[in-house]
């Protein structure tokens, strides 16, 4: 038996789309509480219309919200299959239903002079009816996208009257629904009954063009009746429908979102608008906005809130905004479907880039050969076109939106043409964008997913593997390119954030890219041991499910910044301060603004202590320009250094902005002016025989054995070689290049140790092992020097590679680990800092004088990984509440990471929440790690970051601090 909701366009009785505008016409809010009754299956009981219906025992749930988030069924994640059998149109009979119910009074006078009365639904997950006072007003799907719907006539006589919804979970529109996210379901944006005037402004298409040679503004609002536009700060004051020249305007960008307060006014209605003037183009393949080229340093964004799921809240539109802005981000995808609309308005204020994306996607499809693909199939195209009609529809009036997205993973297909020759006729000012289709016949940039950084290279030059057909390739290598989704940011990382954005910044077809994504989809959950903890696919049942893959942002699900974020804002600077020889470039990567809101302050510090600082002058830099900074006299004034000495440079915001206050920090730049002499050890003093002990300086070694049992007092259960690392998500590489199936093959993650020697000389003692996991002839030849050198030991480990033919995967670390007492709780180091740092990421950290508690050492990934490791650490001193501990000193430097768990709980767990305290330290020090990459969705580490096995040597100091 078939349903409405199964055919391929079942909505009937919404009104045609139109513009989200502010308004002075009456509105009403419905959102708040509803009667709610939750059914398994769609054919639930036929009394919802009834406006006598007695629901006083029915629950109550909130609206905008999701009945899986509010206690009634179960959100589910999956990426790319579809959680019900793939029979288009058909759904399953087992199909949630939520009946929704509120009465409502209208205000006094709020239909007057208003003879029509409209609904408006912004956004419902995914099929719904609506009635009004028991007569049904209409049916609609498109759950990302506003609808709307005349209740005049269905309004009764009473002064209460009684709004009934049917939500049903599965449609025919969940098929072209398949984003990488929760299934939820419900009213989950916001719902508003809209009193219509006699002579209102149905709707509003602005116009606004710019002119870069002239400096000229071109001006048209088209309404489909007569009304006047206003324009005070110009002088407009004109008919609608009409055009305007101006002969000067200021025009909006992403770095200055100039816009203009505008009314169109009608004899019943005025409609708020804010106008930005710009002008979007592909000049000689290069993508431009009044005519200066851009690069989009971007974010994925999908809409997420880890208590509300898709219901967002006005705040935290404005936090990710902010955030955006604060991190140098200047462009926004909205992955995969249009936001709401108030998340575009501050887009438009505080001024971000937008492709706007239609909420389409059909990635299931992928798995089955793309057989029966709905955009390839003639009986979807009204679907498709209507989806489109309203993305752009609602949207047009933005100045931020520079491109219009078809949609995302939804193969290629004549309906997807027809959606681009629908868009390129109804707004020609934009660009139309989708990549899943590399021969873009249908859109106007060339866009594409996690390519590599060669293949990135070869496109930037425009040398590509050519198409077959050279008339379809000649257009796409004259084409602009973007990475719409690229460095995964999935857990620890994303890696190769630099090399990428210089090539993107190497060639001007290149218009730059939008990381995936931007925040961890995590919800908040109290998990089995009664701990909260984030949740991911699979921690609420499904049979189906992709895992932490939803969990890979570059905010946490709290919204708080990764390690991954602060990379980034780095990397895209648009103030970038980089090192060459002795000083350091500045150069001005803006499109649009020069360095005049730019304070630039430098300090000097030996050995990680500021010894001066000053302001320098900012060089008057036009977008892209560069120029090297001297150094300040007082700098070559100094006295000779005290150990290394770094001269920094901190550009910074000179006044307060709408997103950041003065002071913000816009970029960093650190170069090395003194390099760290080389220690001079005393000369080492003869080990002591103690009983069953060795006593060599501070360290107390099992004689025997070899195995170090003390060292300054501190007890030390373990000390061993270690060359695992609890896996990263770019290690699991679960839709890219997987690293840990193959180290889990060859047992790194469980080494056993055996002594092979202790041998005692006059000046040092030498042990010698071999650390080998069980079932093969895989290992590692050790020697283990300790030296006493004067109230401190030294030693040197030499680490050999025994691998018959050689070890052709890349070790996941090199180094050693000790399990110290609990009671050291602080670690404060000179290195690399604040923050943690592996070989291709910590482009936010710098050389200096750091301090932390262990638990501030760690990083909260939703799902447990290696984590927490400061880079290039001179020495490093662990210390308890009375000041006693242990200092470490690098010749020249290690990787410190310091845990009250081990790396095998680190592994083992699947939430942060389930990390218990171990009751001892366990301190890492690491030779080398191997890179991270971005092979969770993507290319792993770059070659120049890959950890091969080869025989090593390091050397580390160690000293008792009383």
């Amino acid at each position: 038996m078939s349903h409405w909701f199964e055919d391929f366009t079942p909505a009937r009785g919404n009104l045609p789309a139109r513009a989200w505008v502010r308004s002075d016409a009456p509105t009403l809010s419905l959102n708040g509480g509803w009667r709610f009754r939750y059914a398994e299956r769609a054919d639930t009981p036929a009394d919802l219309a009834d406006p006598a219906l007695d629901d006083a025992a029915w629950d109550e749930i909130t609206v905008p919200g999701h009945w899986q988030l509010q206690g009634w069924g179960e959100p589910a994640y999956t990426n790319i299959v579809y959680p019900f059998p793939v029979e288009p149109p058909f759904v399953p009979d087992e199909n949630p239903t939520g009946d929704h119910r509120r009465t409502f009074v209208l205000p006094d006078g709020f239909t007057a002079g208003a003879p029509r009365v409209v609904l408006r639904f912004d956004g419902v997950d995914s099929a719904f009816t609506v009635w009004v006072d028991g007569t049904e007003v209409g049916r609609s799907v498109g759950s990302r996208l506003p609808v709307e719907f005349d209740v005049t006539d269905a309004l009764g006589s009473s002064d209460e009257h009684v709004l009934a919804v049917r939500v049903h979970q599965w449609s025919a529109a969940s098929y072209v629904e398949d984003q990488d996210m929760w299934w939820l379901s419900g009213i989950f944006r916001d719902v508003t009954l809209l009193a219509r005037p006699l002579d209102g402004v149905e709707d509003v298409f602005v116009h606004a063009g710019y002119d870069h040679t002239t400096g000229a503004g071109t001006l048209r609002v088209d309404t489909p009746s007569a009304a006047r536009l206003l324009v005070p700060e110009l002088g407009v004051d004109v008919a609608t429908n009409e055009d305007v020249t101006l002969e000067r305007v200021e025009p909006w960008s992403a770095e200055v979102p100039r816009l203009y307060a505008a009314e169109v006014v009608s004899a019943g209605e005025r409609v708020r608008l804010r106008i930005g003037f710009r002008t979007v183009a592909v000049l000689d393949g290069v993508f431009t906005v009044n005519g200066a080229p851009v690069k989009l340093r971007g974010v994925n964004r999908h809409e997420v809130s880890a208590d509300r799921g898709r219901a967002v809240t006005p705040a935290e539109m404005l936090a990710d905004v902010l955030l955006m802005k604060q991190h140098n981000v200047n462009a926004v995808r909205t992955s995969h479907y249009p936001p709401h609309p108030a998340f575009l308005d501050l887009c438009d204020e505080h001024g971000l880039w937008v492709v706007d994306e239609c909420d389409l996607e059909t990635h299931g499809f992928w798995l089955l050969d793309w057989r029966d693909n709905p955009s390839d199939d003639p009986r979807w195209r009204e679907a498709l076109l209507d989806r489109m009609r309203r993305t752009v529809e609602r949207d047009k009036n933005h100045a931020s939106i520079v491109l219009w997205s078809l949609g995302n993973e939804s193969g290629t297909g004549q309906n997807l043409a027809a959606m681009s020759a629908w868009t390129k006729d109804r707004d020609p000012s934009r660009l139309v964008h989708y990549e899943h289709d590399w021969a873009v016949p249908y859109a106007d940039v060339y866009s594409r997913m996690y390519a590599s950084h060669a293949e990135v290279a070869d496109i930037a030059t425009r040398s590509e593997e050519a198409l077959p057909d050279a008339a379809a390739d000649a257009r796409r290598r004259a084409m602009p390119f973007v990475q719409c989704e690229y460095a995964h940011a999935m857990g620890n990382g994303p890696g190769g954030l630099v090399e990428y954005q210089d090539l993107f910044e190497s060639s001007e077809r290149c218009m730059g890219g939008f990381v995936w994504e931007w925040i961890d989809h995590g919800l908040r959950q109290q998990g089995p041991d009664g701990r909260e903890r984030f949740a991911y696919g699979g921690d609420f049942g499904e049979p189906l499910h992709d895992g932490a893959f939803v969990a890979d942002g570059l905010v946490f699900p709290d919204r708080t910044p990764s390690p991954g974020l602060l990379d980034y804002a780095a990397v895209i600077a648009q103030v970038r301060l980089r090192p060459e020889g002795t000083r350091l470039r500045l150069t001005n990567h803006y499109d649009v603004v020069d360095l005049a809101h730019v304070r630039l302050r430098w300090s000097v510090a030996d050995e990680g202590i500021e010894v001066a600082d000053g302001d320098l002058p900012t060089p008057d830099l036009a977008p892209r320009a560069s120029v090297l900074l001297d150094l300040p006299a007082e700098v070559r004034q100094l006295p000779p250094a005290v150990g290394e000495r770094w001269f920094t440079v901190v550009a910074e915001l000179v006044d307060e902005t709408g997103w950041a206050p003065a002071g913000h920090v816009l970029g960093r730049g650190q170069v090395q002016l003194v390099e760290a002499a080389l220690p001079k050890n005393p000369a080492a003093i003869a080990p002591v025989r103690r009983g069953p002990d060795l006593l060599v300086g501070p360290a107390v070694l099992d004689a025997r054995t070899g195995t170090l049992r003390a060292l300054g007092g501190l007890p030390v259960e373990t000390l061993e070689l270690s060359v695992w690392r609890a896996p990263t998500d770019n290690d699991r590489g679960e839709h890219g290049e997987p690293l840990e199936p193959t180290w889990r093959t060859l047992g790194l993650h469980r080494l056993r140790h055996r002594t092979v020697s202790v041998a005692v000389f006059e000046r040092d003692v030498v042990v010698t092992g071999r650390s080998a996991p069980a079932g093969t002839d895989t290992g590692f030849a050790t020697t283990w020097r300790w030296s006493d050198v004067g109230g401190a030991v030294r030693l040197e480990v030499d680490v050999t590679p025994e691998t018959p033919g050689g070890l052709s995967v890349p070790l996941p670390r090199l180094g050693i680990r000790l399990a110290l007492p609990r009671t050291l709780r602080r670690l404060d180091w000179f290195g690399r800092g604040p923050g943690e740092a592996y070989p291709d990421t910590g482009s936010a950290t710098w050389t200096g004088r750091f301090s932390r508690s262990v638990e501030e050492l760690q990083t909260p990934y939703v799902r447990p990984q290696e984590n927490g490791q400061r880079a290039d650490v001179r020495w490093a001193v662990l210390t308890a509440a009375d000041g006693s501990g242990l200092r470490v000193r690098a010749e020249p430097t290690i990787g410190v990471t310091v845990r009250p768990w081990s790396t095998e709980t680190l592994d083992a767990a699947t939430h942060t929440s389930a990390l218990d305290d171990e009751g001892r330290i366990w301190l890492h020090l690491d030779q080398a790690q191997q890179g991270i990459g971005t092979g969770s969705c993507g290319p792993g580490a770059l070659p120049a970051y890959r950890l091969q096995a080869q025989p090593t040597r390091f050397v580390l100091t160690f000293e008792p601090v009383v």
